[in-house]
């Protein structure tokens, strides 16, 4: 091997998969022990060891507030989000709120971020490659599910600079299934990704042409997974944990963190097994210095039920990702392929073979599909210009959300389209909207809502430096690009002048007032 190997990384909410390609072959990396899943969990020690992991997961049932876990569930989100305020609830570590308006978690080594903490994992990964490929590793692949926003796909390249190398694409995970399953074999075929892990779904509709994959639409939810179907085990636990004992493990945070632990495990068995008999020793002490031991039976039709609606609103995401493909009907397509460790759970199964009218493609390992196909497209990125012989992967991606932003009155235009093909570069042209105006601030979203509150805040454009004019004298044309990597850059210059003006981007502001108005 050369010293410009390139890997690929499935960076997941609940394990984690390294791979690289070795004579045209791809590669899943295996440690020591001959694990080749990874659990996505990281271990402050008070020996001031850090362990990541199944090393780390082993210690979550004994010091649960310095072990972490679900990174990429708080990764690039608000503080302020819905859904950080859930996980706050849920697990045993503190998650506080840093300056830029984003989450933190206090370990033993300090109060982190989360490309901090992911980095822990990209480079024990980075590491386990290097073993085993016998070279040091400095470029990689990392994917990211495709509906991650800016902000997401910004903090995870982050990561990947704190672990220690340079992270060449953030490829979407269903498009690198994609790559997995078709590079190399000269298919023609209208395919469907369904990627269900432990925190996120997305659904992306594709076109193989050879090696070129054209992704037609994609849709999806970041926070729908695994993890849901753990907490409401968890809540079923704990309900018996009343009934059993008269304590109330909800209101005990550690408690809870063991439940959901449990949880995993027996959602895990119903995935296999008809029925479950699970013995939770020591959910709590009580007030009397007793342990609350617990023993919970359900069978699969219970856990089933427990379920249904989350099932549903995957369905609900297919029927999404079809409609902005115009595909008329899920059995216009060739395959559909399942990935991600959540798609084992039998009732998504069943679901999706009754929605689709045939059974999704189940020959594939859904826990190592897109670790592979991101080291097939970190394989292609790392040939020379001038190899013509080497086959390589041509990807035609698109941005799942619309990218705007906020004009008089709080309302959102969109700049670029959601579902546009990537990359994309687009040019507005506003106008000061007072006399003597010299700078713009103007709110940057995601989303499709018409209402500037109800999209994704990225932050505020700041334009200033502007020549002192009557209203609408000033033109500034502000461009939005976004890559491959699906990460948005901003640049503006003054019409009248030719001069550039400073562009930055501040994160954290949410503020809706703008002062700019679009013109001609």
């Amino acid at each position: 091997m050369t010293k410009d190997t390139f890997i690929g990384i499935d960076l997941g909410t609940s394990n984690s998969v390294v791979s690289y390609v070795k004579q045209g072959q791809a590669h899943v990396v295996e440690d020591a022990e001959g694990r080749r899943v990874h659990p996505s969990v990281v271990s402050f020690l008070p020996d001031g060891y850090v362990w990541v992991g199944a090393a780390a997961r082993d210690r979550f049932l004994v010091d649960g507030t310095n072990t972490v876990f679900s990174i990429k569930r708080l990764i690039g989100r608000r503080f302020s989000d819905d859904a950080v305020t859930q996980i706050r609830e849920r697990v045993p570590f503190d998650i506080t709120e840093g300056d830029d308006g984003l989450p933190r978690i206090s370990t033993r080594k300090g109060v982190m971020s989360m490309p901090e903490l992911s980095a822990y994992i990209l480079g024990y990964l980075k590491r386990l490659a290097e073993t085993e490929l016998g070279t040091t590793v400095e470029r990689g692949v990392i994917t990211v599910p495709a509906s991650f926003n800016n902000l997401q796909r910004e903090r995870t390249k982050e990561a990947g600079v704190r672990a220690g190398f340079k992270t060449v694409r953030i490829l979407n995970e269903p498009t690198a299934a994609a790559l997995a399953y078709g590079f190399g074999k000269g298919l023609r075929q209208r395919i469907a990704v369904f990627d269900l892990g432990g925190g996120t779904l997305d659904i992306t509709v594709l076109n193989i042409h050879d090696n070129v994959f054209e992704v037609l639409s994609t849709a999806g939810d970041t926070a729908l997974g695994g993890d849901d179907v753990d907490v409401r085990l968890a809540e079923l636990m704990a309900v018996a944990c009343l009934k059993t004992h008269n304590y109330d493990a909800r209101r005990d945070r550690a408690a809870m963190a063991k439940l959901r632990r449990y949880a995993e495990r027996l959602k895990v068995t119903l995935s296999e097994e008809d029925s479950a008999v699970l013995d939770v020793p020591q959910v709590a002490i009580d007030d009397k210095g007793k342990p609350l031991d617990l023993t919970v039976r359900l069978d699969r039709a219970g856990l089933d039920s427990r379920i249904a609606d989350l099932v549903e609103r995957c369905i609900k995401v297919f029927d999404d990702a079809l409609k902005l493909a115009d595909v008329a009907s899920p059995n216009l397509l060739d395959q559909v392929l399942l990935v991600g460790g959540s798609t084992r759970i039998p009732l998504v199964l069943e679901r999706l073979t009754e929605y689709l009218g045939k059974s999704p493609r189940q020959d594939i390992d859904p826990m190592e599909a897109v670790a592979l196909g991101a080291a097939v497209h970190a394989a292609s990125l790392g040939l020379a210009a001038d190899d013509v012989s080497t086959p390589r992967s041509t990807l035609l991606d698109v941005t799942p959300r619309a990218l705007g932003i906020g004009i008089v009155g709080s309302i959102t235009e969109a700049i670029i389209a959601r579902n546009t093909t990537v990359p994309i570069e687009q040019t507005r042209v506003f106008t000061t909207s007072y006399d003597n105006q010299t700078m713009v601030r103007i709110p940057i979203c995601q989303g499709e809502s018409r209402q500037l509150g109800e999209n994704i805040s990225l932050g505020m454009l700041e334009l200033d430096g502007l020549p002192p004019r009557p209203r609408g004298a000033v033109h500034v044309a502000v461009t939005f690009e976004i890559n491959t990597d699906g990460i948005l850059e901003v640049r503006a210059i003054d019409r009248h002048t030719g001069k550039k003006q400073s562009v930055r981007i501040v994160l954290g502001v949410t503020d809706p007032h703008t002062d700019a108005t679009a013109g001609a």
